[in-house]
């Protein structure tokens, strides 16, 4: 009976280790349980029942991070193919600049000096005049030829480069006619000089000692005046006035010398190259002297008594009215 039970026994499960030492037999199933430091990685590899497999996740995981790997790995465009683009943009915002904004002239002649050499580069505001802005007294602009001023300077022809250069702002152009003074008076004023000098305008002398040429007078050769110049126009002078060709030598001229504030460029504000030449360009404080602006200030007190006659007329019939009713 005993060989019978252990032969049955043992078809149906392994036998079980011998007790010893007086230790439980441990059941079969315990053999899937591994050392401890086993047993932890392979519980936590080992998938449960209740959660999905892993190995999908891991496998669509992978995916996205080969995929993101692969947009990473693309190649940035080569930078010759990015140059014509930046190059194009550069010359679009430079021609903004010039047309709008600000314009590189350069200074071709002596009539200037010593405010201005030969040779230097102003940068001309263009774009206060969008806005209305006349040009004053005292301040030094550029403006086209008026109609023979220019006649007798000839013109270089410029390059291919240079006409392309000038056209976008980056460098003067050679082929347009545009001259450089002082403005010394402007519409409604009255200009004159005689003699040595001084300059006046609306009767009172300019102190020109801070601008004009070193040894130069006011009126250089050419006296002048006295001179009504007319609305929308301007008075102007080199600085240099035995060397400059200006308002006084063209009064022959259609405006007899005086500039159209229509053909000015803008405002030469500040000396922009050589460096050691930079400095800005300020109206000299003569310009604002006490008085200078009488003919102009009289103006708005003209207006004031013209206009008081017709309500003093209306209110002297309203009460005519009111004691002698119909």
């Amino acid at each position: 009976m005993g060989d019978l039970a252990v032969g049955a026994r043992s078809g149906t499960e392994e036998p079980e280790e011998p007790a010893g030492r007086g230790e439980p037999t441990r059941p079969a199933a315990s053999s899937v349980h591994q050392s401890p430091a086993r047993s932890g990685a392979q519980a936590q590899s080992s998938p449960s029942a209740d959660s999905p497999d892993r190995s999908d996740t891991l496998d669509m995981s992978a995916g996205k991070e080969v995929s993101g790997g692969m947009k990473k790995a693309k190649k940035p465009r080569a930078f010759w193919k990015e140059l014509p683009i930046l190059i194009g943009i550069a010359l679009l915002l430079a021609l903004l600049i010039k047309t709008f904004l600000v314009q590189a002239f350069s200074i071709p002649s002596d009539s200037m000096q010593d405010t201005l050499q030969r040779g230097d580069r102003v940068l001309v505001d263009k774009l206060t005049p969008w806005f209305g802005s006349k040009p004053q007294r005292g301040e030094v602009v550029v403006f086209h030829d008026p109609g023979g001023w220019l006649n007798e300077t000839p013109t270089p022809e410029p390059n291919p480069v240079q006409k392309v250069l000038s056209f976008i702002g980056l460098m003067p152009s050679a082929e347009e006619k545009d001259l450089i003074k002082r403005v010394i008076a402007v519409g409604g004023d009255t200009v004159e000089c005689h003699g040595t000098g001084p300059v006046k305008v609306n009767g009172k002398a300019l102190d020109e000692d801070s601008y004009v040429f070193p040894g130069a007078t006011p009126c250089g050769d050419r006296a002048f005046g006295p001179i009504h110049v007319p609305k929308g126009r301007i008075w102007v002078m080199g600085d240099h006035r035995d060397d400059s060709l200006d308002s006084r030598y063209h009064q022959n001229l259609k405006g007899n010398g005086t500039v159209s504030e229509n053909e000015v460029v803008g405002r030469a504000f500040t000396i922009a190259w050589p460096v050691n030449r930079w400095a800005t360009l300020p109206v000299p404080d003569t310009f604002d002297q006490p008085g200078i602006n009488k003919a102009m200030a009289a103006t708005p007190a003209a207006l004031g008594l013209a206009g008081a006659v017709p309500i003093v007329i209306w209110r002297r019939r309203r009460l005519t009215g009111t004691r002698n009713p119909r």
